[in-house]
């Protein structure tokens, strides 16, 4: 079992204007991924916010797995991955075109979504939409990759050729 943040981005849920549907089923994904929620916080679309966020779920309450849900389109107030980018060491571009690209296929829209995947210190950050359906989606796209992704972050020196 490993441990797992959940921050969903939303002006309008972090005033309590809104549930939090995305973030309450990342809890239910978390699950199936053999992790436990550590960290869970409703955040505005503040860039500065999120980054704070970021480095608190990752450096202090040790979350190994971060996802984020929402803030990854086009609209002006849509800066998580900017936020992201302020704290992740590395990305893994493949995690961020996967969902796209399969996304795509599902809805043509998806392929505006600005999400990011990348790593900060031993923590896999995970940029999903804000919607259920696409959080749904995408964590099912990742569910192949993620577990090995985290041991290869935490130093397993196995190798990465066989699935």
């Amino acid at each position: 079992m490993f441990s797992v943040g959940i921050l969903t981005i939303s002006d309008k849920g972090a005033l309590g204007l809104r549930e939090d549907a995305s973030g309450l089923l990342l809890h239910q994904l978390v699950e199936r991924l053999s992790g436990k929620v550590v960290a869970y916080e409703i955040v505005p679309d503040e860039k500065d916010v999120i980054r704070d966020h970021l480095i608190d779920f990752c450096d202090r309450r040790g979350a190994v797995l971060i996802f984020t849900t929402g803030g990854t389109g086009v609209s002006p107030r849509d800066v998580t991955p900017e936020a992201t980018m302020e704290v992740i060491d590395r990305q893994i571009p493949g995690m961020a075109e996967i969902m796209r690209m399969e996304g795509y296929r599902r809805n043509p829209r998806s392929i505006i979504s600005r999400g990011i995947a990348g790593i900060r210190k031993h923590t896999l950050i995970i940029n999903l939409p804000g919607s259920p359906r696409a959080v749904r989606e995408n964590v099912e796209i990742l569910l192949p990759v993620i577990s090995h992704t985290i041991e290869k972050i935490a130093g397993d020196p196995s190798e990465c050729g066989a699935p």
